[in-house]
């Protein structure tokens, strides 16, 4: 799926420029800094493309915190685990029928839209934090917005989203994806 090609690129393109000296730097997502964030993308990326594989695998067993940033290169790390995401998902057949991330099995296509939302929203969270500017194509904007709009209140319902912030129905659909998940376009 292109969309999620386009996302993991955004990632990808945030991620590969970001220095060991901005890892302590907090990012519009509450619950991390610049290295909690990439802590858990590198947790969880084996997880999701598994999902797209339709396979099941063990949680991991360690924790988010337990990802070591300053050993080897968790640059090359990260972009592999992205390209793997995007593999893993590009057959038609990862969309169809059902398959797991975590808990019970759920559509396919349900998980791989909340992929796509997972990156697009965390590289967000990574530019803003470094400095950055987010390179995301409108189309792929334009398809997460209906998807993060149908999901929001459960995501918050979960913690996964913090409470809206209102933006205008005329805002860039990032700006809407964004206020949808509890964050701030105009974060700084």
């Amino acid at each position: 799926m292109s969309h999620l090609s386009n996302a993991a690129g955004a990632m990808a393109a945030v991620a590969e420029t970001i220095t060991a000296d901005q890892l302590a730097e907090r990012t519009p997502c509450t619950d991390y800094d610049v290295r909690g964030l990439v802590n858990h993308l590198l947790f969880w990326a084996p997880s999701l493309a598994a999902a797209g594989r339709k396979e099941i695998v063990p949680p991991p067993a360690a924790t988010e915190s337990d990802v070591d940033l300053t050993s080897g290169d968790w640059h090359a790390v990260l972009l592999a685990d992205l390209d793997d995401m995007v593999s893993s998902w590009a057959p038609e057949s990862a969309w169809a029928g059902e398959t797991r991330f975590v808990g019970p099995t759920m559509p396919a296509a349900a998980i791989g839209d909340m992929i796509i939302s997972e990156l697009a929203v965390h590289a967000w969270d990574l530019a803003a934090a470094t400095g950055q500017k987010l390179d995301l194509p409108d189309d792929t904007l334009s398809y997460l917005l209906p998807s993060v709009a149908a999901n929001a209140e459960q995501g918050r319902e979960m913690g996964l989203f913090g409470p809206e912030v209102t933006v205008a129905a005329e805002a860039p659909p990032l700006d809407r994806v964004l206020g949808l998940t509890g964050r701030d376009p105009a974060w700084t």
